[in-house]
């Protein structure tokens, strides 16, 4: 691993983690919310589950002391042991043994809406649970995830989306980390990252570096798992491959004042057009951050820190329209930016996209001070 180069961001965010709390109940983390109240009316999902369950395995992860300074009424460990095995829990009843899969969608009143989810939320879930087998607080609950994870594994193998490709290869390299290269996360780790890659050799040309013809959501993650699983089986023209796609994403989401302007779902980007502004969402800076800490760690070049605290500043008011989408007194984060201004909402996915910023930021500040490891792949994400 390269020489970790020092953040551009001081002071560093606290960790908050009220409204995370807020969301959840003793089922799981509830999807939406009406401003900073809990929306029962569209229950919970599995996708926001897993974010959750990454977040709260992520904390475990970090020396006691980040808490300091935290209000004494603010959650605390007692209560983040409580979460995790909640949203296990969840994640646990949420797979279907006959298909083989992870349902997603479930009502207020725990009745599934379908017998299986999405790809996305079934790849997403096994990032979780690799994120869990290596960080959980103790060994049964690392042992639970991990019997989890041997079963819903082998649907990967049939996946045919690209980001799906991708949450599933972060979570299966963080699973060999954590079981010292079991041969199940090994076979499927190099698969993944060899369509991922062809897809990109494919696709990909000098003015659209990119794995299809269409940004959309979650860009980030696309090269971030390209990286990861370049450097877990060493294929350099992989990795600048990766960092190739992810220079050029930072490039079209660049605003004329230089600050991050998010690819907005009212549109999307398609070769050959023009980017849509708005509206723009919370995960994509999340994953931007993630990825340029994860781009720093392996390269050494400061140029990703500063990337990644240019996208993290879109959270606190270096946006479009100047306001800042995360909020001090909830502890929440906005569903978004639109042309009229911010979502006030503040729900599941976006206040967690918030707070693994926060943590990826932490994460890496840490490591660069010496005082913890980020392994041999590093993965800030």
């Amino acid at each position: 691993m390269a020489v970790l180069p020092p953040l551009d961001i001081d002071p560093l965010p606290k960790i908050d983690l009220r409204h995370m709390f807020v969301l959840t109940d003793d089922t799981a983390i509830l999807q939406h919310a009406t401003r900073a109240t809990p929306n029962l009316h569209h229950g919970y999902c599995t996708d926001d589950t897993a974010r959750a369950l990454i977040a709260a395995v992520e904390l475990w992860a970090l020396p006691e002391n980040e808490w300091a300074d935290r209000d004494a009424n603010a959650p605390g460990p007692n209560d983040l042991l409580i979460a995790t095995q909640r949203y296990l829990a969840f994640l646990a009843y949420a797979f279907n043994e006959q298909a083989g899969r992870f349902r997603n969608f479930m009502l207020y009143d725990r009745s599934w809406l379908e017998t299986v989810g999405s790809e996305d939320s079934h790849a997403r879930t096994i990032w979780a649970l690799g994120k869990a087998v290596r960080f959980a607080p103790n060994e049964d609950t690392k042992e639970h995830a991990n019997q989890i994870m041997l079963r819903a594994l082998p649907a990967v193998r049939d996946f045919k989306h690209v980001r799906p490709w991708a949450y599933a290869l972060i979570g299966v390299e963080e699973y060999i980390e954590a079981t010292n290269g079991r041969l199940e996360g090994a076979e499927i780790r190099q698969s993944l990252a060899e369509r991922l890659f062809e897809m990109w050799k494919e696709n990909a040309s000098p003015d659209w570096p990119w794995w299809d013809d269409e940004l959309t959501w979650g860009n980030a993650k696309l090269p971030h798992a390209m990286m990861v699983g370049a450097c877990a089986l060493e294929r350099d023209e992989m990795l600048e491959a990766a960092l190739d796609a992810l220079r050029w994403l930072l490039k079209v989401q660049t605003g004329k004042d230089g600050q991050l302007t998010i690819i907005g779902n009212h549109g999307w980007f398609k070769r050959g057009g023009e980017p849509a502004a708005f509206d723009q969402q919370p995960i994509e800076a999340k994953g931007l951050v993630q990825a340029c800490l994860t781009a720093a760690a392996l390269t050494g070049d400061a140029f990703w820190t500063r990337q990644a605290g240019r996208c993290f500043e879109w959270f606190t008011g270096r946006n479009d329209a100047g306001v800042p989408l995360c909020n001090a007194q909830t502890g929440g984060c906005y569903d978004g930016l639109g042309q009229g201004g911010v979502n006030r909402n503040q729900g599941a996915e976006s206040t967690l996209a918030y707070l693994l910023s926060v943590l990826a930021l932490r994460q890496y500040d840490l490591a660069q001070r010496g005082k913890i490891e980020l392994g041999p792949v590093p993965d800030l994400g």
